[in-house]
Formats: structure tokens, sequence, C-alpha cells
């Protein structure tokens, strides 16, 4: 009798369930439905699994045995707020990304008015408040604590990640004002030395026991045995295995970029070193983490197709030069939920997705720059470099259902004298065929050989 495993993803366009055969270490089945978020998540998990029975029986134990993954209504959305752009503020930025988190504002310095102003409307599910090493400056970060307690700046949670000097002190600030605050330690605790994992914990333990309560995703519990992560957090899993494999066990595929096209959101994951490639090459600004995300979350193909027609409209030939998309089409294929039903629709998709990872890519790789000296030329470099990458996969429906998803990736691809962007320059291109990366890294929690297994079954080059 062959071992079900089901997963679930709870998505801000659609709501996915995927059944794994780990006997036979294949896919069953993967279906969807339109995510409810709006009002009974348990609607689109009733829609998604009333498909799947139609493909494959399910007992009610297979089903009371799934765990899922959330990114609905965008995920988990986060303000960071440091002491200097370049560092500390940079430091909590990639902390909250490399948790699963949608950072939807920076700020740097003492706040201003009319950024506390900006706080408040936005109401954030947490806001992360960094500043200072161990032992460094307290002011601003202490200042920014008091603005935020007696403004009381709409958000869910607040994490302070500073300078530990500063926290009995801060602590104080936030219990006379009533506010509850989680503090850990500091994110930056010496110049240019990062310490995420901290952080990372407490975003996920924030999710996992507020967030998705608030979204409603809680209701769930009685069908399934649970969310166990956000969305993000499970494809970087994926992502992780399919590039290091099991050490002393089995090999992966190699240090790899990976690039997931959703409604809300385009996410960019390199599991890479980044170092510079040509010698000479300074390093500027904070290290990079070796399995680093980042999240656009103005490129998303639901959401946001009017930033992306803007963008394709502005320049059409950083898109391959295609026609400019019509309102019509335009129209019809957000009507559609991003799911083409016609010639048109199906090309103007296409067109979209590739600029989305084309600009998403862009913004998370590393940057060069080039400046002429007495001395000759020096090349700084500034984030990761991946033109020596030959591994780049697409995952993500617009992608994964392409009917092209070599002409989609190749927006991830560099090789231009003139890009300042160091995108992988001669890669081999692989799509999540069966769009089921989400659940690669929920089975790799307990079961990553068979995970990994499914993995490269279903990774298929392009």
């Amino acid at each position: 009798m062959s071992k079900i495993r089901l997963f679930i993803d709870f998505g801000s366009t659609f709501t996915k369930a995927v059944a794994f055969d780990l006997d036979k270490e294949e896919l069953l089945a993967r279906t969807q439905a339109p995510s409810t978020v709006d009002h009974d998540v348990a609607a689109g998990l009733d829609s998604a699994l009333a498909e799947m029975k139609k493909i494959i029986p399910l007992s009610e134990t297979e089903i009371s045995r799934a765990v899922a993954t959330s990114s609905a209504a965008g995920g988990l959305s986060m303000l960071c707020i440091g002491l200097v752009p370049e560092y500390t503020t940079e430091a909590g930025r990639l902390a909250a990304l490399g948790a699963g988190a949608k950072v939807t504002g920076t700020y740097s310095y003492e706040l201003s008015v009319s950024e506390t102003e900006e706080i408040k409307k936005a109401k954030p599910d947490i806001i992360l408040l960094t500043g200072g090493t161990d032992g460094g400056n307290k002011d601003v970060i202490t200042h920014n604590a008091e603005i935020l307690a007696k403004t009381g700046a709409a958000a869910g949670h607040i994490i302070v990640a500073g300078n530990k000097s500063a926290s009995f002190r801060i602590s104080e600030i936030f219990e006379n004002a009533g506010i509850s605050a989680h503090l850990t330690e500091n994110v930056m605790p010496e110049l240019g030395k990062i310490n995420f994992e901290p952080v990372n914990k407490l975003i996920r333990e924030i999710f996992l026991g507020h967030i998705i309560h608030a979204k409603g995703i809680a209701r769930i519990d009685s069908i399934i045995d649970g969310v166990l992560m956000p969305t993000p957090s499970a494809v970087l899993e994926a992502a992780k295995l399919i590039a290091l494999g099991i050490p002393g066990e089995m090999n992966g595929m190699g240090e790899l970029l990976l690039t997931d096209v959703g409604g809300a959101t385009t996410d960019v994951y390199s599991i890479a070193a980044g170092y510079p490639m040509q010698e000479g090459t300074v390093m500027v600004g904070l290290p990079e983490p070796y399995e680093k995300r980042t999240v656009e979350g103005d490129l998303g193909l639901y959401h946001n197709l009017d930033v992306l027609t803007d963008i394709a409209r502005a320049d059409g030939a950083a898109v391959g030069g295609e026609p400019e998309p019509d309102e019509e089409t335009l129209m019809s294929l957000r009507s559609a939920r991003s799911v083409p039903g016609t010639p048109k629709q199906e090309k103007l998709q296409m067109m979209l997705t590739r600029l989305a990872v084309k600009a998403a890519v862009e913004r998370h790789a590393g940057s060069i720059e080039r400046l002429v000296t007495p001395g000759g030329m020096i090349r700084r470099q500034r984030g990761k470099d991946l033109t020596g990458l030959k591994l780049v996969i697409g995952a993500g429906g617009p992608v994964s259902f392409s009917p092209d998803p070599r002409r989609v990736l190749e927006g991830a691809a560099g090789g231009s004298e003139n890009s300042v962007a160091l995108k992988p320059e001669a890669p081999n291109f692989f799509i999540d065929s069966k769009y089921i990366l989400f659940a690669i890294g929920l089975l790799s929690r307990d079961e990553p050989q068979k995970a990994l297994n499914i993995a490269k079954k279903y990774l298929k080059q392009v």
C-alpha cells in the first residue's frame, strides 16, 4: 500500500494541494483553488481537496496529517528601523527576508514626524527595531523606541534587535507605554558581523503563534495538522536541499539561483557565496548571507499588473521589444486572476513574467561600480557576484506553466558588458515543472532523502 503525504499552501492567489507517494517517490496529484483568505480560508482548502479527491482516494487520516505553508494576503508585512542604511538597517532587512517576511519599508537614523506618520498608516504586522553595535550608539535606537511608544505606531508586534546596552531602557519605554515588545540578540553585534538566526527564529514564532490566527488560518486546524511555516521559508529549505544535498549521503546540484513568481510578490533565492569573480575587486557593504532571499512586493503578477505594465511600457526593450500591453487584454487577465485563457492573455502574461524575473533578479544580485583612479580602474562590488552560477531554477505558476519557460527565465541571465548587475551569465535553466517546491521544503524536514529524490525528478531543464 502506498504511503501518501499531503501538503497544502495557502497562497495569496491560490490555495494549492500536493500529494506524494513516498514509497514510489513520485507526485500523485496537484490541485488548486482560488484562495479565500478575505472571508474563510477553509473554503479554498475544501475546494482544493475536493478536486484532489477526484484524482486520488484520500482518507480522513491522510488529510488530518497534512501540513501547510502560508503566504496568504501577500505574507508577513514588516518595517525595519535601524541606525545606518548600509549596516544595521540592511542587516535587519536581510534578517526579515530570510525568515519569510515581506519588508515594506526601511528607515534609518532618528525617525522624523513624517516617517512616524507613514509607519502608523502602514500598519505592518511587525516592526523590527535595530541600531548600534553592542556597546556602541544607544541614542538613536532609544529615541526611536520612545517615538514608537508615544505615537502608538500600529504594528501587531515590535521586535528589538539592537545594541544590548540599550535593551533595559527600551524594555522600560515599551512597558511603560503598555506595549509588549520582543527583545532578542543584536542583529549586528559588531561592525560588519551579522547575527540573523535569533531574529529569524523570533519572526517565525510570531508568524506561527499570532499572524496566522489573525489572518483566519487557524480555522483549518480542525481539518489538517496545521501551518508550519511561511511559504518562502519552505521554498528556501527546498532550494538549500537542491543545492547542497545531504552532506555525507546525497549530492546536491550545486550553487543556484531560484526565482519564484507569485500573485503578490516575486521572490528570489540564491544559495551561493557570491565572492568576486575578478581579481582586484574590492567588496563594500555588509557580507551577504550564503542562503539569501529577497522579495519584491511590487512585482506580483496578479496584485501588481499595473506596475509591471507601466515598467513594460516605459522600457519595452527590457523585455525583448514586445508590443505594449493593450488595456483590453490587461483587464481580461486581471479578471482571470492571472490565469491566461486566450492566446493574447498568454502572450501578455509571459512578457510580464519575464519582466518580473528580470527586475527581481537585478535587485537580488550584487552590483559592480567601476572607478577610474590615478592608479588605474578599481572595481567595487556590493552584494553577491552571481555571474558564474550555472543553475537557475524557475518556480511559481506563471513560470512553471508558461508555454515558453526558457524565454521567461532568460530575464534572469546577464551577460551585457554595460550591466552593473552581477547576474548569471551562462546558466542552465530548470523549472519546478509541477509547482511543488513548497511541498519539497516541508517534506525535507523529516524525509530529506525522499524530498531530494522527488525534487530532482520533477526539475525539468528547459
